[in-house]
């Protein structure tokens, strides 16, 4: 039997502990998108986590929709749908998942997701890079020539295969 992983170093030298947590609500509306064609709700930014992780709860709207095969260079990332059925490309193939289950691909990890019907999941990045203005800049739908979509993808780890 291998011996565990150690915990990593301590980033909290305090003595006694501090009131730090915080909470989003539940009826917190989202922070981009509509509903007729999805949204999306920043749980856990990575500023909020000082570069941890970022959270978010991704709902589909009724058309399919979501992201063609990608990999990251900086950051895995992870999925856990919540409600629905979401189609998952795990490097290889086109899976479909459904409440429970759960994805996580590592950095460089080839992957992709497409979902519809209101199906929900949480999707989570580690450590947590300024996805937001990713999610932000798509979701305008700013006009962009092809070099500029590509450098725009570039500049937020996301590298179509």
């Amino acid at each position: 039997m291998s011996l565990p992983r150690p915990y990593p170093p301590p980033t909290y030298h305090g003595e006694g502990g501090e009131a730090s947590a915080w909470m989003r609500r539940s009826d917190t509306p989202p922070d981009l998108g509509r509903p007729d064609v999805g949204t999306c709700e920043y749980l856990a930014t990575g500023d909020q986590t000082e570069g941890r992780f970022g959270l978010y709860r991704w709902t589909f709207g009724d058309a399919e929709s979501g992201p063609d095969p990608h990999f990251h260079r900086t950051m895995s990332e992870h999925f856990y749908v919540l409600s629905g059925e979401v189609r998952l490309y795990d490097g290889d193939t086109w899976v479909t998942a459904r409440p429970g289950d759960y994805l996580y691909v590592p950095e460089g990890g080839i992957h992709g997701f497409r979902g519809a019907d209101r199906a929900s999941m949480l999707l989570s990045f580690a450590p947590g890079g300024p996805r937001e203005l990713y999610f932000e800049t798509l979701a305008r739908r700013e006009p962009m020539t092809a070099d500029e979509y590509t450098a725009f993808l570039a500049e937020h780890d996301q590298y179509m295969v």
